[in-house]
């Protein structure tokens, strides 16, 4: 004889199951900068998911070898009140009634902002490490950092520069990429163009005002899909061989922590190669 379960005694059942069976415990992220800190702070098996943002190759700021071995969250409060973690690490821009949810399920919480200069990164870094209670390997993460930066700091005459985030979209001054460009060796040309934090920009005022360099997420001289790309190739063109096109990783421009010593090393590279 088949037996049916109501639909409400089902519910109950579940709630007696062990843990384990269910889910629940570890850390969930919503937030792919924390993602990127996270997979080099704690082990593996401690994150229990991270920012569906993290799988994706133009949000991304880790390997998607590495980000595909973990499960995604969405980040809808449902969701993650429903794997039960002992941390939830989200945005600042986190929205009042997703916050509530998690403080109405007894969540502990970890709001992180974006950082817009190194020092504000590191102490992030600092912060997150001490939530998941990994100091030491915050510290190291951190001593990374400096290293890098002391490596790409520039002392002589700034280039011009652009870095470009993906289509029309440019990094422009007041964020976190326009101290790590000065630091080595660059000045932002966005802000030049009075541009501040990210924002698109007209081919057009390239081609009147060009910088020496612009940092690109394709690779140079592939012949690239998108128009703002072509559009790119076409003002190059019409340029001369006055601008230097250089590779940047897309998944270099979207956050600090660890991102930071790979960013200033690519930097660095890229400063030297084109001389004085």
């Amino acid at each position: 004889m088949r037996l049916t379960i109501p639909p409400l005694l089902m519910l109950a059942l579940a709630g007696c199951a062990p843990a384990n069976a269910l889910g629940g415990g570890g850390i969930v992220s919503t937030n792919p900068c924390a993602d990127a800190m996270l997979v080099e702070l704690v082990p593996a098996g401690r994150i229990a998911a991270i920012s569906h943002y993290s799988q994706d190759p133009a949000a991304t700021s880790i390997p998607l070898d590495i980000a595909r071995r973990f499960r995604t969250t969405t980040g809808t409060a449902e969701e993650v009140v429903a794997m039960r973690p002992d941390l939830v690490i989200a945005s600042s821009f986190t929205s009042p009634a997703t916050r509530e949810a998690y403080r109405r399920a007894g969540l502990k919480t970890l709001y992180l902002d974006s950082p817009v200069t190194i020092e504000a990164s590191k102490a992030q870094v600092t912060e997150l490490a001490a939530a998941v209670g990994a100091e030491g390997q915050g510290r190291a993460m951190n001593e990374r950092i400096d290293r890098a930066v002391t490596a790409a700091n520039w002392n002589g005459t700034q280039i011009p520069a652009l870095i470009w985030i993906g289509g029309n979209l440019v990094s422009g001054g007041g964020n976190l990429l326009d101290e790590m460009m000065t630091r080595a060796g660059f000045s932002d040309h966005a802000a030049h163009y009075g541009l501040q934090f990210t924002g698109n920009l007209p081919m057009e005022r390239i081609i009147v005002d060009p910088p020496r360099v612009m940092l690109v997420p394709d690779a140079p001289g592939r012949m690239a899909s998108s128009r703002a790309a072509q559009l790119r190739s076409r003002a190059l063109a019409h340029l001369g061989g006055k601008v230097t096109e250089a590779r940047f990783p897309r998944d270099l421009v979207n956050c600090g922590g660890p991102v930071i010593a790979k960013a200033m090393t690519r930097l660095a590279e890229v400063r030297r190669s084109v001389g004085r």
